[in-house]
């Protein structure tokens, strides 16, 4: 009765885990295909992917050598357009990834379909076994002798029965293994889920990415009329504008230029802060950068810093917390100050801006997690190249208000919205990156 106890508790607990199991092959399998039918469309796209990443390829090739020329009209469209072309390449090639993996998550749906038909059977087998050592173990060796007039045939019984029990012995055994066997497949189909669901994601980041490059480059040819001396001269106006924006901004009225108490600010500790881009090329620091020492920004140095990005590239949220403000300089005519900008409130008395973007994916008072995409990358306000700015700020001395709130300067820039702090208000990023 031993044997036929374990069999009983083998069975119940087999009826307990593998139902969802079996109700998952049924959900998932939609049209009938052959697991070589699968395989080939797998082996299809996956020859798709390796041409179009061919193409990518060449495309940042490409990219490399127009980026490495002068700036001028016809350089910055030539980027543009093979921006568009990559972009549009790396879609293609997500699409196809997640084709692939669609039909590999089918693929493995298949499979569980296959072991749990395997381990159906295999327990039907073993109840049905179950029930004929039941019957044997209902009468004792010594009844059936007393009954039976032929004691060869009892000894024949026994010798079935130890059989028997040596085979229910093999099936729980085989049955064990199936289950192992289908516990695999089912943890290889919840990986594919989720490589699929980063595919997606990848996937939106790059139809934001292609979708802000379109944008730039429409607005780029509204501008210039497609003509190399009205950009030249819009450059100019920017070089212009920047200066005329730093010294109104030099000029903050006198309450806003009050000392910042130490105790507030959070001690620069490296990881802090995440990388907003994934592929970091700091093309100024801050304070006294080269640029600075230059003459720039009448001798108060670089409040942030300045990462080097092509237009559309997605930027990521530093931190998690709330999007305190969002706005965009351009507005004003003249105002060639942060263009399009975020600016989030964290939890450690932190906040930080990302200036110069192509592209806003927030709003105020918004709650964004660290590394969630918040923009794009681009050329807005007093920029003469694509690239992001970052600055961290003491959000306890930070307000939001207009350049004419917080200066003695009429200005273009007097409507224009922004974070202002003291001096002492801004922190060196790297400390914190």
């Amino acid at each position: 009765m031993k044997v036929a106890s374990a069999v009983f508790g083998f069975l119940t607990l087999y009826a307990v885990t593998l139902y969802p199991l079996g109700s998952f092959a049924q959900t998932t399998t939609e049209t009938p295909q052959t697991p070589t039918e699968i395989q080939q469309q797998i082996d299809s796209y996956n020859t798709q992917i390796t041409q179009l990443d061919k193409e990518i390829a060449q495309f940042q090739v490409q990219l490399d050598a127009v980026s490495s020329k002068k700036t001028t009209l016809q350089n910055v469209l030539s980027e543009l357009n093979l921006l568009l072309k990559k972009s549009a390449a790396s879609i293609s090639s997500t699409k196809s990834k997640i084709s692939s993996t669609q039909l590999q998550i089918k693929q493995l749906a298949q499979g569980i379909a296959v072991k749990q038909d395997s381990i159906d059977t295999g327990a039907a087998g073993l109840a049905e076994s179950f029930r004929q050592i039941h019957e044997l173990d209902q009468s004792s060796l010594a009844m059936q002798i007393l009954a039976s007039e032929d004691i060869a045939e009892i000894w024949r019984d026994v010798d079935s029965h130890e059989s028997l029990q040596t085979a229910v012995t093999d099936q729980m055994t085989q049955l064990s293994e199936e289950k192992r066997s289908l516990s695999e497949i089912k943890k290889k189909t919840e990986e594919k889920r989720a490589e699929l669901v980063v595919q997606q994601n990848t996937l939106l980041a790059q139809q934001g990415s292609l979708n802000a490059q379109k944008k730039a480059q429409n607005e780029l040819l509204a501008q210039t009329k497609s003509q190399e001396s009205t950009y030249q001269s819009l450059l100019a106006q920017k070089v212009a504008g920047k200066a005329s924006f730093e010294a109104a901004l030099s000029d903050l009225k006198s309450q806003y230029l009050q000392a910042v108490d130490p105790s507030i600010i959070l001690t620069p500790k490296k990881g802090v802060l995440r990388w907003p881009l994934d592929k970091v090329r700091i093309t100024q620091t801050f304070g006294q950068s080269d640029f600075a020492k230059s003459g720039a920004y009448n001798g108060k140095g670089h409040n942030g810093i300045d990462m080097g990005s092509p237009i559309g590239t997605p930027v990521k949220a530093a931190l998690s917390g709330t999007v305190l403000a969002t706005g965009n300089t351009d507005l004003y005519k003249g105002c060639y100050s942060a263009g399009k900008w975020i600016m989030i409130k964290h939890n450690n008395g932190l906040s930080t801006m990302y200036g110069h973007l192509s592209q806003i994916s927030v709003s105020q008072g918004q709650a964004v997690a660290t590394g969630q995409i918040i923009g794009n990358v681009g050329a807005t306000g007093y920029a003469t190249g694509p690239h992001l700015h970052l600055s961290v700020y003491v959000t306890a001395v930070t307000k939001i208000m207009t350049f004419g709130e917080a200066t003695n300067r009429v200005s273009a820039c007097a409507k224009a919205t922004i974070p202002i702090t003291p001096p002492a208000g801004f922190l060196n990023p790297l400390g914190y990156l």
